[in-house]
C-alpha cells in the first residue's frame, strides 16, 4: 500500500458537517459515515449533510457499538435500539429493572451485550438471552474477538464470562475501578482503563501475569489497537501513548512512544486500519495524523475553541476519517490519491 500522506497539511481535504449535538461516538456502516449524539439521535452523514435518526427521543445516548451494518445504541431510558443506515430504527431490548445502559459490546456473529447496572445480558443472534451478575456494577463489556466469550469490567478487576457455558466466570483480579475494557486482536491480552490514571492489564497466556502502565497526567478515556494487533494507543496525556504488544510479555519492561506531543490532552485516538498511521483527536479541537515510520505529523483540523475532539473513526478501507466534537461540529477527512 503506497502512503496515504502526500501533503504537509490535509485541512483542505476536510468536509465540514454540522451534526448538531455534542457526539458521542463516531462509526461506519460500510460507507456511511455515522455519529451518536448525546441529545439521543443518530446522525448519519452524506455528502456533508447530516440526516437525524430519533434513537432514544427525549433521552441521552450513553453508550454505543457498531458493525457494517448497523448501530446499537444505549441509552438512560433503558432501552437498546438498532439503527441501521437506511434510516430505520427499533428497539431490540431493554435494561432489567428499567435502570439506564451502562456499557455495549458487538460481536462479530451478530451477538449484542449489555449491562446495567450488576446486571449483564448477552443476547446471541437469534435473539436468545443469557444473563450473569457482576461482583459491582458492569463498566465495560468487550467481546474476545474468537469464540463466545464476554469481558466484564468491575470494580477490582474482570470477569471472562462464557454466556453459553453453565460455569462460573473466570476472575482476572486488580484492585481499584476499571472502567473500559479491551482484548488484544490475537486474545492474548486483557487490558483496562482505569479510575485512577492508568490502564491494566493481564496477559492470558502462559502465566496470567499482570501489566501495570501508569504515569497519565488524566483519564484514559479511549484506546486504539493497530491493524496488526502489535501497539494498543491511548489517550489521557498530552501526547498519545502508544504501548508495545509485539511480545508475548506485552509491554513489561517496555517504554510506550509519545507521538503528537502538544500543550493539549488528547481526547480521541484511532490506528489506520492498513497503514501505520495513528489519528489522534484533542480536547482543543485539534485533530493530527502521526505516520509511525518516520514521526511525521499532518495537521487535519486545528485547534478550535471549545470543539473538542469527542468521536474519531477510520473507515474500512483507510481512505476516510470521521470526526466529531463536543459543540455539535463535525467532519470527514478525504484522503488524497
Amino acid at each position: 500500500m503506497s502512503s496515504p500522506l502526500s501533503t504537509a497539511s490535509l485541512t483542505s481535504h476536510v468536509v465540514p458537517v454540522e451534526a448538531g449535538a455534542h457526539a458521542v461516538s463516531a462509526h461506519w456502516l460500510g460507507d456511511v459515515a455515522c455519529l451518536t449524539l448525546a441529545d439521543g439521535q443518530v446522525a448519519f452523514i452524506r455528502e456533508g449533510a447530516a440526516t437525524h435518526v430519533p434513537a432514544h427521543p427525549d433521552s441521552a445516548i450513553l453508550a454505543a457499538a457498531a458493525d457494517s451494518s448497523r448501530i446499537v445504541t444505549g441509552g438512560d431510558d433503558g432501552r437498546v435500539v438498532e439503527t441501521r443506515s437506511d434510516g430505520t430504527s427499533a428497539e431490540i431490548a431493554k435494561a432489567p429493572g428499567g435502570g439506564w445502559l451502562d456499557a455495549l459490546a458487538l460481536h462479530s456473529d451478530g451477538s449484542v451485550a449489555y449491562s446495567s447496572g450488576r446486571n449483564v445480558v448477552a443476547r446471541d443472534a437469534k435473539g436468545r438471552e443469557r444473563t450473569f451478575q457482576a461482583p459491582t456494577t458492569a463498566r465495560g463489556l468487550a467481546f474476545a474477538p474468537k469464540g463466545y466469550r464476554l469481558a466484564v469490567a468491575h470494580y477490582n478487576g474482570v470477569s471472562l464470562w462464557y454466556p453459553n457455558l453453565d460455569k462460573e466466570a473466570d476472575p482476572l483480579a486488580w484492585k481499584g475501578s476499571h472502567i473500559d475494557v479491551t482484548w488484544s486482536l490475537d486474545g492474548r491480552f486483557v487490558v483496562t482503563t482505569m479510575q485512577e490514571n492508568a490502564l491494566h492489564g493481564w496477559r492470558l497466556q502462559p502465566d496470567r501475569g499482570h501489566m501495570r502502565m501508569s504515569g497519565y497526567p488524566g483519564k484514559v478515556r479511549s484506546l486504539a489497537w493497530s491493524g496488526d494487533g502489535n501497539w494498543l494507543a491511548t489517550g489521557g496525556a498530552e501526547a498519545a501513548i502508544v504501548w508495545p504488544f509485539d511480545s508475548k510479555e506485552g509491554p513489561t519492561g517496555k517504554p510506550p512512544r509519545e507521538c503528537g506531543v502538544r500543550p493539549a490532552r488528547v481526547s480521541r485516538v484511532s490506528f489506520h486500519p492498513k497503514a501505520p498511521v495513528l489519528a489522534i483527536g484533542y480536547e482543543d479541537g485539534c485533530i493530527l495524523l502521526v505516520r509511525f515510520t518516520d514521526a511525521a505529523e499532518l495537521l487535519v483540523r486545528p485547534a478550535v475553541a471549545g470543539s473538542g475532539i469527542t468521536a474519531l473513526a477510520w473507515d474500512g478501507r483507510g481512505g476516510r476519517l470521521l470526526f466529531g466534537c463536543a459543540d455539535g461540529q463535525a467532519g470527514v477527512l478525504t484522503l488524497p490519491a
